[in-house]
């Protein structure tokens, strides 16, 4: 049976104490590989933003945010090893969410690094009611009464280790080592793999969407707090380059960096190697292969560098089970997963 166990972040828990870099900080408590994890996590606001008429720059402290929940020291991952986080449950911990337009911020503006003339666009905050026995997200027009139901669908924005060489990077930064790549495909049901960098992975996740269309045109989704469970995992002797999803039905790569098109090259390339390795195929055929069956969503375009997917359907890879079948396992392990949470005390590891 999957041991579960709890951590519970303290919701009154001075900002300044959170965690908000991938790298660089000791671990709030240890999971043994296998493990089911529940836990939750702040929205990318840290609960500043409490009302339609809060302005962002106003209520938030810009060194605080994105929060992350974690590191958690995961036993016996290790330099070279893929760490296998598995999604069993992403559930908004309260029925609102919140996006905003944030001055120099988004894709359809000026930012600090491309750099314009013109002044922000003004800054406004949207109230999103959600609707979680319907699954529903209420969005309202603020300068009309246009009113529309939009699907539920969380996800988590942020999801990461601790990067190489020892660095400790921004929790608002995508990059190898995972973080904020804000791709709407790491919902409920999937597995990400991400490679380990250093001793225990060091693994955080945060920056939970209600919903978020794919781009994150303006930079900010319907951020709310999230009730997440997880199976962490290790697949040992296995390097993963560049964070890796597997959903039940498709295969997915990611590159994060800019220009964008250079962020569509790293995951094109990384799914080319992946269909390659697990077809047998050569690199060329493989090349082909992707060329004819890929799909390209995009995930951010609004971050410090921006992200990309290549995603290609099982239907298309006939008899590959990735990483060995781990992701089958850990549905598996998911389902039956009824051993009761046992809490999971914030002392570090011996």
């Amino acid at each position: 049976m999957t041991p579960a166990v709890s951590y519970q972040p303290d919701p009154d828990a001075d900002p300044a104490g959170l965690t908000y870099t991938f790298g660089g900080v000791e671990p709030v408590a240890s999971l043994a590989p296998g493990s089911a994890l529940s836990t939750w996590t702040f929205d990318c606001f840290g609960g500043a933003v409490r009302s339609a008429s809060d302005v962002v720059s106003e209520v938030c402290d810009p060194r605080y945010l994105n929060p992350q929940t974690g590191p958690f020291f995961v036993d016996g991952a290790a330099p070279g090893d893929t760490l296998a986080v598995h999604f069993v449950s992403i559930e908004p911990r309260q029925a609102f969410g919140i996006s905003a337009n944030i001055p120099r911020f988004g894709s359809l503006v000026a930012t600090p690094t491309t750099a314009m003339l013109n002044a922000p666009l003004d800054e406004r905050t949207w109230w999103y009611e959600l609707d979680l026995d319907a699954r529903l997200v209420r969005y309202a027009a603020l300068d009309s009464p246009f009113t529309l139901e939009l699907p539920l669908d969380p996800m988590h924005g942020t999801v990461g280790v601790a990067p190489p060489l020892g660095e400790a990077r921004s929790s608002l930064t995508p990059g190898s080592w995972g973080g904020n790549m804000d791709t709407p495909e790491m919902r409920a049901g999937v597995t990400c793999y991400l490679g380990v960098n250093v001793e225990g992975a060091m693994f955080s996740l945060g920056d939970g969407h209600a919903r978020q269309g794919e781009g994150e045109t303006c930079g900010v989704a319907v951020e709310t707090a999230m009730d997440t469970v997880v199976i962490v995992d290790v697949v040992k002797g296995v390097y993963t380059d560049w964070p890796r999803v597997e959903s039940d039905t498709h295969l997915i790569s990611t590159g994060s960096t800019k220009p964008l098109e250079d962020a569509f090259r790293i995951a094109h390339a990384d799914m080319t190697g992946w269909v390659g390795a697990e077809l047998g195929l050569s690199p060329l055929d493989a090349y082909q292969l992707v060329t004819q069956v890929v799909e390209s969503p995009v995930a951010n375009v609004v971050d410090t560098v921006y992200t990309m997917t290549a995603k290609v359907a099982k239907r298309y890879l006939p008899g590959v089970a990735a990483y060995a079948g781990i992701h089958g396992r850990l549905r598996a392990q998911a389902a039956a997963l009824t051993s009761p949470v046992e809490p999971l005390g914030t002392t570090e590891r011996a």
